[in-house]
C-alpha cells in the first residue's frame, strides 16, 4: 500500500482527536472522524441523521449482548428489509474506511477503522490512552466542568467505546494487541508526542 493510512482509537480525556489533527497537519494530509458519517450517508442514500442515531443505539447496547462482527459480508442493497439496520450502517462506513484507505494518505479516528483495516497492508494502527486523573484534569480544562462531572463523562464515553467496538468487532476496545503502537499521552508534551510517534511511523514504513 502506497498510501500512508493511520487509525486513531483513543480514551476519552486523553486528547487523542487533538493530536489526530495535529499528526495530520504535520503530514498535511486529511483527517477523518465524524466526516465518516456524511461520506456513508452519501455512499449509501440513507440520511446522515440514522447514522448519528447509530451511535446512540450503541450506547445502549449492554456488554453481554455484544460479541458479534457485523462487519462480515456486504453492504445489504436498498431493496432489504435490513438496509437501515444498525449493522448495515456500520458496513456502509467500512466501506468508506476502505475505500479511503486504498485512494489516499489519511488519519481516520474512532469507528473500529483499525479492526476495518486489519487486513491491510502498511496501514499504522495508533492508540492512545492516559490514566484517569489525567483525563479528569484535561476535560475539566477544555470543557469547564468539575471533576464529578468529568470523571461520569470519560466513564460513560469510554464505556460507549468498548460497547461499540465488541459489538462490531467481538474483540476488547482496549486490548493492545489491537494495535501496534500504544502511548500513554500524559507522559510528555503534544510537541513530543507527536515527535515520538512520527519517529515510529518513519521506522514502521
Amino acid at each position: 500500500m502506497s498510501n500512508m493510512v493511520i487509525t486513531i482509537a483513543r480514551s476519552y480525556g486523553s486528547g487523542g482527536r487533538t493530536l489526530g489533527k495535529k499528526l495530520a497537519a504535520e503530514y498535511g494530509i486529511p483527517c477523518y472522524d465524524r466526516q465518516l458519517l456524511r461520506m456513508a450517508s452519501d455512499e449509501s442514500g440513507i440520511s446522515e441523521e440514522l447514522f448519528g442515531k447509530l451511535d446512540e443505539n450503541m450506547k445502549r447496547v449492554p456488554l453481554f449482548h455484544a460479541a458479534k462482527d457485523a462487519y462480515k459480508g456486504e453492504v445489504l442493497p436498498p431493496e432489504s428489509d435490513n438496509f437501515t439496520s444498525d449493522d448495515n450502517l456500520f458496513r456502509y462506513q467500512a466501506k468508506v474506511i476502505k475505500r479511503l484507505a486504498e485512494t489516499e494518505s489519511c488519519i481516520i479516528i474512532g469507528r473500529c477503522a483499525d479492526y476495518v483495516l486489519k487486513d491491510v497492508s502498511g496501514a499504522i494502527r495508533l492508540f492512545f490512552y492516559a490514566s484517569e486523573e489525567n483525563c479528569i484534569r484535561r476535560v475539566v480544562d477544555q470543557q469547564g466542568v468539575n471533576e464529578r462531572e468529568a470523571k461520569d463523562r470519560i466513564e460513560k464515553i469510554d464505556r460507549y467505546r468498548a460497547n461499540y467496538y465488541k459489538y462490531f468487532t467481538g474483540h476488547d476496545w482496549n486490548n493492545v494487541q489491537n494495535y501496534d503502537f500504544c502511548i500513554d499521552t500524559a507522559s510528555m508534551s503534544y510537541e513530543k508526542l507527536i515527535r515520538v510517534v512520527k519517529a515510529y511511523i518513519a521506522e514502521k514504513v
